[in-house]
């Protein structure tokens, strides 16, 4: 395309074999800009590339956080979970597991969108036709590439594929919460749901218990609707 993207000096063939080399050599479906002087002005393609990886880096950050909720414990977190235990654990509490795979992903996230606000600097210090910060653009996208793409495969094969479930943690948190009063409403009504709610609260029994005590609802009855698959 030539310094500004006009072409000058350059034979439009040689534009033209330079794109079909390159796809050659790296293997990529690569075609020429449509706009030349459009591409060689401005970098935003490569920003809203970067923007998208930024996105991706900040849901999984979260699915991240939300893993290592509920992986705490083992006795005063939640414990929903087990993650796979992947270092020999603190030097400070003998026999703790530290969530160290998510907190991974966790720290590629923060790198991801520090590069992304670098591409972004880059992009807009452009000036008139070339955009001469274009090196550190690029280091930074190809760096959370790189990133993402170690990171997501380190997390899968060391993290994700070793999850297991508390089952009896779980079942004993179900049984416990007042929460399910909100599927026994229907059936009871507010006014009464309320009322078995605020005893569960007061006296530590369950709502399975307060609602058979009370006489509202029988105990097949809430075999049915307290079923943990028809909740969800």
């Amino acid at each position: 395309a030539t310094a500004v993207g006009t072409g000058l000096n350059a034979d439009p063939e040689y534009i033209e074999a330079v794109v079909k080399h390159l796809a050659a050599i790296s293997e990529l479906p690569l075609v020429g800009a449509e706009d030349l002087v459009d591409a060689t002005q401005n970098t935003d393609a490569y920003t809203e590339v970067s923007a998208a990886l930024k996105v991706c880096m900040m849901n999984m950050s979260k699915i991240a956080n939300d893993l290592r909720l509920m992986a705490s414990g083992p006795r005063v977190g939640l414990a929903e979970i087990m993650l796979p235990a992947r270092q020999p654990g603190s030097s400070i509490m003998p026999g703790k597991v530290n969530p160290v795979m998510p907190e991974v992903i966790n720290q590629i996230a923060f790198q991801v969108i520090g590069n992304d606000h670098t591409i972004c600097l880059a992009s807009e210090a452009g000036q008139l036709e070339l955009n001469v910060m274009e090196p550190v653009l690029v280091f930074n996208l190809l760096q959370s590439i790189s990133i993402m793409n170690n990171g997501f495969r380190a997390f899968t094969d060391n993290c994700l594929k070793g999850i297991e479930a508390n089952e009896d943690r779980l079942k004993e948190y179900v049984e416990k919460s007042v929460g399910i009063i909100t599927a026994v409403n229907p059936h009871i009504g507010y006014e009464a749901a309320a009322r078995v709610a605020k005893e569960a609260i007061a006296t530590g029994q369950s709502v399975r218990e307060l609602c058979v005590k009370n006489g509202v609802l029988s105990q097949e009855d809430l075999e049915l609707i307290l079923d943990p698959f028809e909740m969800t």
